[in-house]
C-alpha cells in the first residue's frame, strides 16, 4: 500500500476555493483503479492549512493518479493560490488489520 500525505497552505480567503476544487475531484479520484481513500482536511488550528491523505493499493496506482486529468486540473487551480511550496510525504505501508 502507498500512503501519501500532502500539506499546503493558501491565503485564508483562498482556502474555500482550494477545498472546493479538491471536493469536486473527490469522487473521480476515489473511482480510480487502486484508490483506497482520498480525504481532505482543513486545519482547525490555522485557517490557511489543508491536508490531503491518499491511500493507494500500490505505487503503480498512485502513478496513474499523478498522470490523471484530475491531478492536472487540481494543480492548475491550487498551485497559483498556494502561499508556499507544498510538502508531500509518501510511505509504503502494510495493512496489519482493519478493526470495526
Amino acid at each position: 500500500m502507498l500512503i501519501a500525505i500532502l500539506d499546503f497552505s493558501t491565503a485564508a480567503t483562498d482556502r474555500p476555493a482550494a477545498l472546493a476544487q479538491l471536493d469536486g475531484e473527490r469522487d473521480q479520484v476515489r473511482a480510480m483503479a487502486g484508490n483506497v481513500a482520498f480525504r481532505v482536511y482543513a486545519s482547525r488550528e490555522d485557517d490557511t492549512q489543508i491536508t490531503v491523505v491518499h491511500e493507494w493499493d500500490d505505487q503503480v496506482s498512485f502513478a496513474g493518479y499523478l498522470s490523471s486529468d484530475s491531478f492536472t486540473r487540481s494543480g492548475e487551480v491550487l498551485r497559483p493560490i498556494m502561499t508556499g511550496a507544498p510538502v508531500s510525504r509518501r510511505f509504503h505501508a502494510e495493512l496489519l488489520e482493519v478493526v470495526a
